[in-house]
C-alpha cells in the first residue's frame, strides 16, 4: 500500500479508504496529470486494483483508459497497463480476490464487453495494437481480444470481419517467434472461427492450414503437448460443415501432410510406458479431423474425393495398421474403427482394400473377422462393439460384392472346419444368451441383405444344426422359433428387424415364412394384445409391420395365408384402426427418431439401443404401402416396388441439384473475394495519391516560409500537385472504364453470341432439310424420265402421245416445285450469310472491347509506375528543403557570432542573412 500512498499523495490510513474512492482518485490523476510518468503510475495502480474492484474500475475508468489507448500509444508501458486493466475487468474467470460475481452475477465481464464493443472503433483500435511488436503491447492485446470473443462471440466476429485487414493481423500472430504469443493466438483464432463460415474461409485463405500443420509438426505431432491440441481444434473449426475449406484442404494436398502423424512406432518400451493422456487426446482429435473430411453429412462428391485421396496417399493403410496394432488404448481404438468406417463407407476401392487387410495373428485372419469377434463378445466395451458394427455396416454399404462374400460364409459349401468365418460369428451372436449380441448380429445380417434380393434368396439356403441327431433347421425358421419363445426386448426387436428386411421385396422369403403355420398366429396375437409398456408397444408395432410386409409381397403360393385370407384375418382379429395405431407407434417413438438421423451409433449405454438406421429407412419407405395393402387400396407388387425407386430417383436428382448449387455458390464467393481484393488495391492506390497530394500541399506551405533562394522549385511543386490530381482522376476513370468493359462483355458476349448461334443452327437445319427435298425431287425426275423411255418403246404412237402429255404435265409440276424450293433455299442461304456477317461483327466488337480492357489495365500499371516516380521526386525535394534549412541555421549562427540580432520571423531572417553575406564578403 505504500505504492498507492506515493501515487495518490494519500495519508497513512489509505487502507481505510473504500475501493470506489481509491479508484476515483486514480481516475482523476490519469485525467488531470500532464506528466506521462504520473499517468503511467496511476494506470499501473488501476491495474492492480482491477482484479478486486472490477465493478468500480469498469464503471469509472473505462472511458479514461480508452483515452489513454488513443493518445499515449507511443509509450508501450502505459498501453500495456491499460490493456491488462481491461482484461481483468472483462474476464469472468474466478480469482481469490474477486467476489463480485457473487453480488453482481456471473456475467459482469460480458456486460462490460457489451459496453466496450458498442463502438466498433474500440475493436479497430485493439487490432491496430497487434502491429506493435513490443511484447508488453501485443500479448495483452491478444488476451483481451480472446476474452471479448469469449464473452460476446457473434457480435465481435461481425465487427472484426469488416475491419480492414483485421483477420490478417490476427493470422500474423502465428508467425510470432515468442511461443506464448503464438499459443495464445491459437486460442484467439479458435474463438474467432467458431460457427462463422466467412471468417473460416478468410482464415483458410491466409495460409492457415500450412502454418497450423507446421506448428503441429514442430511441437511433436501426437506426442506434443496442449499446443497440438489447440491446433487440431482450430483445424476442426475451419473444416467442419465448410465444404469450401474442405475442398481447399484437399486440393492443397494437406491430407497427404497429415499422413506422418498417424504412423505409430511399435517399440517395446512404449508398450510398458503406455500412452499419455495428452497423446490420447491428440490422437482423438486427429482422427476426428479425418472424419470431418469424410463425414456422411458432407456433399457426396466431396466425401468421395477425400476418400480417394486417403487411399492413394496411404492414410487408409496407416489407419488399418493402428486398427491391428497392439498396445493401443481402447478409446483410441474405438475412434480409429469409427474413422476407418467413414473412410470406406460407400467407396468400392476402399472397401476392397479393407476386405484384404489381415490381422497379425497365427494363422492370419481377415480384419473383418477379428472385429466381428469383438462385436459378439459381451466382455468387450460397449462403445467398441458399437464402433465395430458401424464399421461392418460401412463395409457393406452399397457393396454388393461384400454382401455376397458375407452370405457365402454362411452357406454349407463355404464351411471350413479349420477357420472361423464371419457367418459363423454372426450366427453365434444371433443365438447367443446375450441380448446385445443378438441385436448386433441381427443388424449386421440385415445390412448383408439390404436392397439385395439375390442375397435374400441365398440366405434361405442356410441350414443350422440345432442339436445332435436332429434334422437341420433353416435360419429363417430358427429366427421365428426364437421370436416365439419371447426373451429380452433387444433380442425380439433385432429378430423382427432382420425378418422385416429379409421378407421385404422377396416373395419367396414371404412364402417360406407363411409355410410355417405358427408364425402368423403369433404375430396376430402380439398385434391384438393391449397389454404392455412403451417397449412392448414397439414390439407390437414391428409385428404389425411384418404382417403388412407378408401381405404386400404375398404371391398367393400359400393357400392358408393368401393375400385375401391374410387381409380377412387381420380385419377380423385386429381391426384396421387398431392395426394403424400399432404401426404408427413405431415412428412416433423417440428411439426411432434418434436412429433415423445418422447412420453412426451414438449410444452411451446398451439400453439406448433399439432401432437401426437402415431399418428406419425401410420402415419409412413401406409404411404407407403397408397401410394401403391392409385397407384394400394397395397396388400390385410391381407398382409398390416402383414407388420407393422413383422416390429415390427424385432424392438423387435433388442431391445432384444441391451439389451443383453448392459449387456455383463457391464460385460466386471466389469471384466476390477477387472483386473485394481488387477494390481494396484501388482504394489503397487512391489513398496513396491523396497522401502525395497532402504532402505536396505541406511542402508548398513549408516552401513559402523559406528564403527566396528556394523559390526556384515553386512551379515544380504546383506542377507536381496538378500531376497528382490528374493521376488520381485517371486512375478513377480507369477503374470505372474497366468495370464498364467487364459489364459490356457480360452483356454482349454470352447473350448475343448464343442468340446468333441458335439462329445460325436453325437456319442450317432448315437449309439441310430443303437440300434433302431437292435431292428427293431430282431422283423422282430421273425415275419419270426412265418411265417415259419405256413407254416410248412399248406403246403405239397414239397411246404414246397421251402418255407423253401426262408425263410432261407431271414433269412441269415437278420442275415448278423444284424451282420454288430452290428459291427458298437461296433465300435461306442469304439469311445465313447475313447472320454470319453479324456474328463476325459482334466477335470483332468483343475482341476490341477485350483489347481496350487490356490497354486500360496496362495504363493503370503505367500510372502506378509514374506515381512511384513522382513519389521519388518528392523525396528528393524534401532532401533539398532539408539542406536549405541547414544552410539557414548556419547563417543564423554566423550572424549571432558577429553580434547581429536574429529575429524569429523567417522573412527578416532571410533579409538579414543576405545583408550579412555582403558584410562578410566586404570583410
Amino acid at each position: 500500500m505504500d505504492y498507492f500512498r506515493k501515487v495518490l499523495g494519500a495519508p497513512q490510513d489509505v487502507q481505510t479508504n473504500s475501493g470506489a474512492d481509491t479508484v476515483e482518485r486514480l481516475c482523476e490523476r490519469v485525467s488531470s496529470s500532464t506528466l506521462l510518468d504520473d499517468r503511467r503510475d496511476a494506470v499501473r495502480a488501476l491495474k492492480a486494483l482491477s482484479k478486486k474492484f472490477r465493478l468500480e474500475v469498469g464503471t469509472q475508468a473505462m472511458d479514461i483508459l480508452l483515452n489513454v489507448l488513443e493518445h499515449d500509444r507511443t509509450d508501450a508501458e502505459i498501453i500495456g497497463y491499460a490493456l491488462d486493466t481491461f482484461y481483468h475487468i472483462m474476464s469472468n474467470e474466478p480469482t481469490d480476490e474477486d467476489d463480485v460475481s457473487n453480488v453482481y452475477g456471473h456475467d459482469l465481464g460480458g456486460q462490460f464487453t457489451e459496453i466496450f464493443i458498442k463502438h466498433a472503433e474500440n475493436v479497430s483500435l485493439l487490432l491496430s495494437f497487434l502491429e506493435e511488436y513490443d511484447f508488453h503491447v501485443r500479448w495483452p492485446t491478444v488476451k483481451l481480444l480472446t476474452v471479448l470473443l469469449t464473452n460476446r462471440q457473434k457480435e465481435l466476429q461481425e465487427i472484426i470481419l469488416v475491419v480492414p485487414m483485421g483477420v490478417s493481423r490476427l493470422m500474423d500472430l502465428l508467425s510470432d517467434s515468442r511461443e506464448i504469443i503464438r499459443n495464445d493466438a491459437l486460442l484467439l483464432l479458435n474463438q474467432l472461427t467458431k460457427g462463422h463460415a466467412n471468417i473460416q474461409k478468410i482464415v483458410a485463405f491466409e495460409n492457415a492450414f500450412e502454418r497450423i500443420i507446421d506448428i503441429i509438426r514442430d511441437e511433436g505431432a501426437t506426442d506434443g503437448g496442449i499446443v497440438v491440441e489447440d491446433c487440431l481444434l482450430l483445424l476442426q473449426n475451419l473444416l467442419r460443415n465448410n465444404a469450401s475449406n474442405q475442398n481447399f484442404f484437399k486440393e492443397g494436398s494437406y491430407i497427404q501432410k497429415l499422413k506422418p502423424f498417424f504412423q505409430i512406432h511399435d517399440e517395446p518400451h512404449s508398450k510398458q510406458i503406455g500412452w499419455s493422456a495428452q497423446k490420447v487426446t491428440n490422437m482423438h482429435l486427429l482422427l476426428q479431423l479425418v472424419r470431418t473430411l469424410v463425414s456422411p453429412n458432407n456433399p457426396q462428391n466431396q466425401t468421395v474425393a477425400c476418400q480417394k485421396v486417403m487411399n492413394q496417399c496411404g492414410l487408409l493403410q496407416d489407419l488399418c495398421s493402428i486398427l491391428m496394432a497392439s498396445g493401443v488404448p481402447a478409446d483410441v481404438l474405438t475412434e480409429t474403427i469409427n474413422t476407418v468406417s467413414e473412410v470406406i463407407r460407400g467407396s468400392q476401392m476402399n472397401q476392397e482394400y479393407f476386405a484384404s487387410v489381415l490381422a497379425p495373428s497365427t494363422p492370419p485372419r481377415p480384419a473383418i473377422v477379428v472385429l466381428l469377434m469383438s462385436m459378439v463378445n459381451e466382455k468387450q466395451p460397449f462403445v467398441l462393439r458399437c464402433a465395430v458394427l458401424y464399421c461392418f455396416q460401412s463395409f457393406l454399404y452399397k457393396n454388393e460384392v461384400g454382401q455376397s462374400q458375407i452370405i457365402q460364409t454362411l452357406l454349407p459349401t463355404a464351411a471350413d472346419a479349420n477357420s472361423i468365418t464371419a457367418g459363423q460369428l454372426l450366427c453365434g451372436g444371433l443365438f447367443s444368451a446375450d441380448p446385445l449380441s443378438n441385436w448386433f448380429a441381427s443388424v449386421a445380417l440385415l445390412h448383408a441383405i439390404v436392397e439385395n434380393p439375390t442375397q435374400k434368396e441365398q440366405l434361405l439356403r442356410v441350414q443350422l444344426a440345432t442339436s445332435l441327431g436332429s434334422p437341420p433347421v433353416s435360419l429363417l425358421q430358427q429366427c421365428c422359433n426364437m421370436l416365439s419363445q419371447g426373451g429380452k426386448l433387444q433380442t425380439r426387436i433385432g429378430l423382427l428387424m432382420i425378418l422385416c428386411g429379409w421378407l421385404s421385396d422377396c416373395p419367396i422369403a414371404v412364402s417360406h415364412f407363411l409355410n410355417n403355420t405358427a408364425n402368423v398366429p403369433y404375430l396376430i396375437s402380439q398385434v391384438s394384445s393391449s397389454e404392455g409398456d412403451e417397449h412392448e408397444a414397439i414390439v407390437q408395432g414391428l409385428c404389425a409391420f411384418l404382417l403388412g410386409i407378408c401381405m404386400l409381397y404375398n404371391d398367393d403360393t400359400s393357400e392358408a395365408f393368401s393375400k385375401t385370407a391374410l387381409k380377412q384375418i387381420m380385419q377380423n382379429r385386429i381391426g384396421l384402426e387398431s392395426f394403424t395405431d400399432k404401426l404408427s407407434q413405431v415412428a412416433q417413438n423417440e428411439s426411432y427418431t434418434r436412429a433415423a438421423k445418422k447412420p453412426h451409433l451414438y449410444h452411451k449405454h446398451p439400453s439406448e439401443i433399439v432401432f437401426d438406421y437402415e431399418f428406419t429407412r425401410l420402415f419409412k419407405s413401406l409404411e404407407n404401402e403397408v397401410l394401403k395393402a391392409v385397407s384394400g387400396s394397395g397396388s400390385n407388387i410391381n407398382g409398390r416396388k416402383s414407388g420407393p425407386s422413383t422416390e429415390q430417383q427424385y432424392k438423387n436428382l435433388l442431391k445432384e441439384q444441391e451439389d451443383q448449387v453448392l459449387l456455383l455458390r463457391q464460385r460466386i464467393e471466389e469471384l466476390q473475394s477477387h472483386a473485394i481484393s481488387a477494390d481494396k488495391s484501388i482504394v489503397e492506390l487512391q489513398r496513396q495519391v491523396q497522401q502525395l497530394k497532402d504532402q505536396n500541399a505541406l511542402l508548398k506551405a513549408q516552401k513559402g516560409s523559406l528564403s527566396p533562394a528556394s523559390s526556384i522549385s515553386s512551379d515544380e511543386v504546383d506542377s507536381l500537385k496538378r500531376e497528382v490530381e490528374s493521376l488520381r482522376l485517371q486512375l478513377h476513370n480507369s477503374h470505372i472504364f474497366s468495370n464498364t468493359v467487364s459489364d459490356e462483355n457480360k452483356e454482349n458476349d454470352p447473350d448475343g453470341a448464343s442468340v446468333l448461334n441458335v439462329t445460325i443452327a436453325r437456319l442450317q437445319s432448315e437449309l439441310a432439310h430443303k437440300d434433302e427435298e431437292v435431292l428427293s425431287l431430282r431422283s423422282e425426275l430421273d425415275r419419270v424420265n426412265e418411265v417415259l423411255k419405256q413407254k416410248t418403246s412399248e406403246q403405239t404412237a397414239a397411246s404414246s402421245s397421251v402418255s407423253n402429255a401426262e408425263v410432261e404435265l407431271k414433269l412441269q409440276q415437278t420442275e415448278e416445285k423444284l424451282k420454288l424450293i430452290t428459291d427458298e433455299r437461296n433465300h435461306l442461304q442469304e439469311r445465313l450469310t447475313k447472320s454470319n456477317e453479324e456474328n463476325l461483327k459482334l466477335a470483332n466488337t468483343i475482341r476490341k472491347l477485350e483489347d481496350e480492357k487490356v490497354d486500360a489495365v496496362n495504363e493503370k500499371e503505367n500510372l502506378k509506375e509514374e506515381m512511384d516516380t513522382l513519389k521519388k521526386e518528392q523525396d528528393d525535394l524534401l532532401v533539398l528543403l532539408a539542406d536549405q534549412d541547414v544552410k539557414i541555421d548556419k547563417y543564423k549562427t554566423k550572424l549571432k557570432e558577429l553580434g547581429q540580432e536574429v529575429e524569429d520571423d523567417d522573412d527578416d531572417d532571410d533579409e538579414l542573412g543576405e545583408d550579412n553575406e555582403e558584410d562578410l564578403d566586404a570583410d
